[in-house]
């Protein structure tokens, strides 16, 4: 069912009704005002996109989501990991305190991601309903645990907002296309058609908030997208083998090759033998100059250079790398190893986590799961102690030791996906499971 205000989802009044509903668990916050020159300067001469906050920091975009930089507007936030369940279509709520599921409640069909909003007033339920046309989003009232009334919207694989807060950018994978909605009702405002991006999934945006980098999972590459012009600036393909002549145009070729059958349903995610990768969780570095994509195919981090939109080193890390959390500090990198290549996935894999050093984008350190595991997207705590990861093929959700590595795990239902923690730091949500600045 696509939520886009027209006549298809019925009557006028039910929409009415649903939109009231979530605007309730999602009252709107003021949007900062445009910067100016002279705020540009006062930031580091960062020109940002007007209404975004201004980077305090330029050599540290992470600055303002250092341990225990709480926003106001999380004041009454219980503490809590959110974990939504994609094989029993369910959220499971963690008491970190006890290391017990406190709740559990349903919600729409394959959630994938627990995402903060923009205001870090709400947190919405990802539920893209895959192979359906009844996907929704579910707004949780983080003061309460609560879950509210489900909205439907097309195809939410997951959900970001542009860093001024003006609209929430729904990725809806199947559709190939990034859907701007209205951050409170959920009301399609307009579209980025994105078909040289198929499998369309994860980002994370430019230090000054005007472009966005999000990655093709089944055509091996990632796209640039102009916030500002609302179009796609260009696709890179990603490869180890970056730097051999001639491989990124036979990569692009073999990608366009197999699109046709995977658009006709004979192909679910792309063929080990096809050559391509399968990029995921893409994050940038703190002075916004590099973006580490991960990769589960080729078993790393591309490195890519964001003025050059070029691939200019790879970083092996473990079988399977896929979520990327930046430490609080912001001197590390958590990188989760889902253990396994295959989408599909399989329990007890050999899943773990490596730790990169920003500064040397040297491997300092690999935490792997005793008898196996399969993390996967998760998040880091307000004091960043712990990261915690879902266990995709284990039905578990682990907290690692960010000083030893020590893991414990915490039984939740089938196939967690996109957890994230509450309340984190920081003073706006750009999306995913809490990318904060």
């Amino acid at each position: 069912m696509t939520f886009d205000g027209q006549s298809r989802l019925g009557t006028f009044a039910a929409i009415a009704a649903l939109c009231a509903a979530a605007t309730a668990w999602a009252q709107p916050a003021a949007v900062p005002a445009a910067s100016s020159a002279s705020a540009a300067a006062r930031a580091g001469g960062i020109d940002v996109l007007p209404g975004m906050p201004p980077v305090l920091d330029p050599k540290n975009l992470y600055s303002e989501t250092a341990a225990g930089k709480l926003a106001p507007a999380v004041a009454g936030a219980l503490e809590r990991v959110y974990v939504p369940n994609r094989g029993s279509n369910s959220v499971s709520v963690i008491d970190p305190a006890t290391l017990k599921v406190v709740d559990t409640f349903k919600v729409g069909e394959d959630p994938q991601h627990v995402v903060p909003s923009w205001d870090l007033k709400t947190l919405w339920v990802a539920n893209n309903a895959e192979g359906q046309t009844d996907g929704s989003l579910t707004p949780i009232d983080p003061n309460t645990g609560k879950p509210g009334p489900a909205v439907p919207v097309d195809d939410p694989y997951n959900l970001y907002w542009t860093p001024d807060g003006k609209y929430a950018i729904v990725v809806a994978e199947a559709h190939e296309r990034l859907d701007f909605r209205d951050p409170h009702t959920m009301k399609l405002e307009f579209s980025i058609p994105t078909p040289e991006c198929p499998g369309i999934n994860h980002a994370d945006f430019s230090i000054d908030g005007r472009f966005a980098l999000f990655t093709c999972e089944f055509a091996g590459a990632v796209s640039k997208i102009d916030i500002v012009n609302r179009r796609v600036v260009g696709t890179l393909q990603l490869t180890p083998k970056f730097k051999e002549p001639g491989v990124l145009e036979k990569l692009a070729k073999e990608a366009a090759r197999i699109k046709p059958m995977r658009a006709m349903g004979h192909l679910h995610g792309v063929p080990t033998r096809s050559g391509l990768g399968m990029p995921q969780d893409v994050r940038a570095s703190p002075d916004g100059k590099h973006f580490y994509v991960a990769d589960m195919m080729f078993n790393g981090i591309h490195v890519v250079d964001f003025e050059s939109f070029r691939e200019i080193r790879f970083i092996p890390t473990g079988v399977g790398t896929h979520g990327l959390y930046p430490s609080r500090d912001a001197k590390y990198l958590y990188i989760a190893n889902r253990g396994t290549n295959s989408v599909a996935g399989r329990a007890h894999a050999p899943g773990s986590v490596t730790v990169v050093e920003f500064a040397t984008e040297q491997v300092v350190s690999t935490w792997p799961i005793p008898r196996g595991g399969s993390p996967d997207m998760g998040n880091v705590s307000n004091d960043g102690k712990h990261l915690w990861l879902s266990g995709r093929y284990d039905n578990v959700v682990y907290r690692f030791d960010t000083t030893t590595g020590a893991v414990v795990q915490v039984k939740v239902g089938r196939e967690p996906h996109g957890l994230t923690v509450w309340p984190q730091p920081g003073r706006y949500s750009l999306g995913h499971t809490g990318n904060l600045r």
